[in-house]
């Protein structure tokens, strides 16, 4: 149920209550100490490169903060995964100001990049060593730039993508109370965000994948729109899934974006979610416009060339359901298997598809739902995992 003006009551008790679970200062990313790790302590470091246009800083242990700026930056930073970690979990260090690699996710090394030039040397020759694959992650709203970090490399981790990772963060204030301020923040970013996929052309990627969570997906689809406007529109062949995940765009901006962009050469995913707290906030926030994470109508989006994976019944654990996509250990492996040139969902066979699902259920093994808790609609068909047959 949308928003109407008599609970608007209820919505700005809700926006008080997390605003008053914002961190109201930047968490460090880096350290002052380290604890010692045992190689069979930890399970992974993954490299990520990163490209942002938010401003540096010269706070202890901290890279980048809200504030914008005029040129994007580059950087890469490693971050261990502890060998205890479980799928869909951040396991985060509760005093930042002390790493321990055998129980939390670590930030090891960083490197700054003065120049872009030095920035997609280094790219290239991970991209060349990974068989010129990429995946590119913008985050959402509220969203610090160590919390984006993690959050990127739990990703890539629990995805057990095999390419290169590339964060693009955006100038997010990180306090839930900005929302005007981040969408604003957003929208200076979408030059950025072209140029880096343009970099990622540059430096040898053969497939781009991306995957935008929430507002991130704003950025994302105006980034695209204007590479459509180019005549660019999939980096000459080389673009190949786009994920939105709880996407924070108005229903009909979307419509006009995609409408500028045109029907895609591979439907573009879009993970909806009908109890998702945060968009219903953001729709009050707009004026009870429905966002597309949120939009009920799967058939009208799929007309645009659009997949809609609706996930309401899957559970979450984030309270708002806003984060499903990489806190829930389907979802999480399930777009793995999606960017998996092994293992993609070809929304064309849905037999193919079910059977995939179920075995990654299986593969899975815990309880956390099933893979009849979500409902694909292509622009195809509504492919109904609960009977493993097409929908009416």
């Amino acid at each position: 149920m949308r928003f109407r003006p008599l609970h608007a009551a209820a919505a700005l008790l809700l926006l008080a209550l997390l605003a008053g679970c914002a961190n109201p200062s930047p968490a460090r990313l880096m350290a002052r100490t380290i604890a010692p790790a045992s190689e069979s302590q930890i399970a992974a470091t993954h490299g990520i490169f990163i490209a942002t246009n938010r401003a540096a800083t010269e706070a202890p242990g901290q890279l980048f903060d809200g504030g914008r700026a005029m040129q994007t930056a580059f950087a890469r930073v490693e971050i261990s995964i502890p060998a205890v970690h479980e799928t869909g979990k951040m396991e985060l260090a509760p005093n930042p100001e002390v790493a321990d690699p055998a129980r939390y996710f670590s930030a090891r090394r960083a490197m700054l990049y003065p120049e872009r030039g030095q920035f997609e040397t280094a790219l290239s020759q991970d991209i060349a060593a990974r068989g010129g694959r990429a995946l590119i992650f913008i985050h959402g709203y509220n969203t610090g730039f160590d919390a984006a970090v993690y959050r990127a490399a739990q990703i890539f981790h629990d995805a057990q993508y095999s390419g290169t990772p590339i964060l693009f963060s955006w100038p997010s204030a990180g306090r839930t109370i900005d929302y005007v301020y981040d969408n604003n923040s957003a929208t200076t970013a979408r030059d950025a965000l072209e140029e880096t996929l343009r970099t990622l052309v540059r430096a040898g990627a053969k497939r781009i994948d991306v995957v935008a969570h929430s507002m991130g997906s704003w950025v994302t689809m105006e980034a695209l729109r204007q590479l459509a406007i180019t005549g660019d529109r999939d980096l000459g062949g080389r673009l190949a899934d786009v994920v939105l995940a709880s996407p924070d765009i108005d229903i009909d901006v979307f419509k006009g974006q995609m409408r500028r962009y045109g029907v895609p050469e591979k439907p573009f995913a879009v993970l909806t979610s009908q109890n998702d707290r945060a968009l219903t906030l953001s729709g009050f926030i707009a004026g009870n416009k429905p966002r597309l994470g949120d939009y009920r109508d799967a058939a009208d989006l799929a007309e645009l060339g659009v997949t809609v994976i609706d996930v309401t019944k899957v559970s979450s654990g984030d309270w708002l359901n806003h984060t499903k996509f990489a806190e829930n250990p389907i979802l999480v492996r399930l777009l793995g298997e999606r960017l998996s040139s092994e293992g993609e969902l070809d929304e064309r066979d849905p037999d193919l598809m079910i059977g995939r699902m179920e075995s990654l259920v299986r593969g899975i093994g815990q309880t956390v739902g099933t893979a009849a808790d979500i409902v694909i609609t292509t622009p195809l068909q509504v492919i109904e995992l609960a009977t493993g047959q097409p929908g009416r």
